[in-house]
């Protein structure tokens, strides 16, 4: 037993001694383990202060910057105040100065105005007439004088454009004249129908004058059988009309079955015939001037245009020749040819519709242009061609210019005498009506005006000015194909006698 105890005692104390060596183990292991915590928590802690004091070195670093700064801005701030000061004050100073000037001003003023009254006073005491009446003499005379020098600025401006102006317009003119040769045929309100022997009178009157009135009515042209040889007159004023009883009489005297039936039946063809002339009429007129395109009623327009006439001019030959004449100026301009001789061509479209429709012919023949489609310059050209509307174009212009080339050649047209003696009276009236004017001779068939004016009353500059005076009250006053020169002539003679 004893025995036992020993061996368990003896296997005690190993164990006993290993457990007091890791204890002992342990307790160095920690305070091994408490030194270093110890060490790292004194680091860490000497860090952070190291780090707060660098923190609060720079926070204090910026401190000090920012404070400089705003005392620097301060001092600034000081300065301005003490400059405003300075400028408040200088202010204050310089309206005390100007308020004292503007009183001492106001004060002269009153002074001069009440010594501008007195002299006014005095002179128009002097001179005898009020400060309203000198002002509108000075006012008349400043006007006066800047008409002067207008009317020499004009004639300056005029004798410089007209060098270049009139001997380019002139070849052109002349160019497009001498270019074109044109036929010309008269027409007259009335038409002769020639017969193979007076017998014929007879049976186209018919029994008791069926004949002749079956023609009239189917024709609504008036037949005149009088003491004429073998001819029969045909009057009215629709030449369309007078064309087809032409046609349909020419034909039943070939025939030689004159009766109201057979007379309706010719009248008819005879309306169908002309027709078809027409249509070859528009036809042939756009292809001789070689454009395309226009709608087939204004070539039937431009057809019936053949049987009109203006001043016993025929209105399709003109506007054959308005055509041509267009394209020739307008080669040498160097503008759209086609189109010029399309305006050409259509400028008188308003005279086929006669009394169908009210107003001016180139206001009607704008509108027939505008509804069949043609081009905005086309319309303007036909509606300005007798200055319905002002010309705002080259084309509109050079429609005019032919237009007054066409009609105004000699044997072109021709006039009443009523007419062109009126025409002449009002051309002397109108100028005669001027101030300054002693005397006017219209010469040259109305398409020139000599004004005779006195020279103590029109200066040579006042006369320039004159004579577009009396062009302008001309043009808004008269109507007259072409144009119309004015002359003012202004002499100054000096007669003296020998005694």
């Amino acid at each position: 037993m004893a025995t036992m105890l020993r061996g368990k005692k003896a296997e005690k104390e190993p164990v006993a001694e290993d457990a007091v060596k890791l204890v002992e183990n342990a307790r160095r292991e920690a305070d091994t383990i408490v030194k270093e915590a110890s060490l790292k928590a004194k680091d860490a802690v000497l860090q952070a202060k190291a780090e707060a004091e660098q923190e609060a070195k720079e926070k204090k670093k910026d401190l000090q910057a920012l404070e400089k700064r705003l005392q620097q801005k301060e001092e600034n701030l000081d300065k301005k105040m003490n400059l405003f000061d300075q400028r408040d004050a200088e202010l204050i100073k310089r309206e005390q100065s100007i308020s004292s000037r503007d009183q001492a001003l106001q004060q002269k003023e009153e002074k001069v105005a009440q010594i501008i009254e007195e002299q006014r006073n005095k002179l128009e005491t002097i001179s005898g007439m009020t400060a309203a009446e000198a002002k509108k003499i000075l006012m008349e005379e400043m006007e006066n004088e800047a008409k002067m020098d207008a009317a020499k600025r004009i004639k300056a401006i005029e004798e410089e454009a007209r060098e270049t102006a009139d001997k380019k317009s002139k070849e052109i003119m002349a160019l497009a004249i001498q270019r074109y040769a044109g036929e010309y045929v008269a027409e007259r309100t009335v038409s002769v129908v020639a017969l193979p022997s007076d017998e014929m009178k007879g049976r186209i009157i018919g029994r008791e004058g069926r004949n002749i009135r079956a023609l009239e009515a189917a024709t609504g042209i008036d037949l005149i059988i009088d003491d004429t040889p073998e001819a029969v007159i045909l009057s009215g004023f629709n030449p369309v009309r007078r064309e087809v009883a032409k046609i349909a009489l020419e034909k039943l005297i070939g025939d030689g079955r004159i009766h109201p039936g057979r007379i309706e039946e010719v009248v008819s063809k005879a309306e169908a015939e002309v027709e078809q002339a027409i249509k070859e009429a528009g036809d042939q007129a756009a292809f001789d001037l070689g454009v395309h395109g226009i709608h087939p009623e204004i070539l039937k327009l431009i057809g019936r245009l053949r049987y009109r006439t203006s001043y016993s001019q025929n209105v399709y030959l003109h506007s054959l020749e308005v055509a041509f004449l267009c394209g020739i100026m307008a080669a040498e301009l160097g503008i759209n040819v086609k189109q010029a001789k399309r305006a050409g061509l259509l400028h008188d479209l308003g005279k086929a519709v006669d009394h169908e429709i009210e107003g001016s012919h180139a206001v009607i023949g704008a509108e027939i242009a505008r509804k069949y489609g043609e081009s905005p310059k086309i319309v303007h050209a036909i509606m300005a061609h007798h200055e319905d509307e002002k010309p705002n174009s080259i084309l509109a212009v050079l429609v005019q210019a032919a237009d007054a080339l066409s009609g105004a050649r000699p044997g072109a047209r021709r006039e009443m005498m009523e007419t062109y003696v009126k025409r002449l009276e009002d051309l002397e009236r109108i100028a005669t009506s001027f101030n300054g004017v002693t005397n006017s001779f219209a010469i040259q068939a109305g398409r020139e005006i000599r004004v005779m004016v006195s020279s103590d009353q029109v200066s040579d500059e006042q006369a320039v000015v004159l004579a577009k005076d009396v062009a302008k009250k001309i043009e808004a006053e008269m109507t007259y194909p072409g144009q119309i020169k004015v002359h003012v002539i202004r002499e100054t003679r000096a007669v003296e006698y020998a005694r």
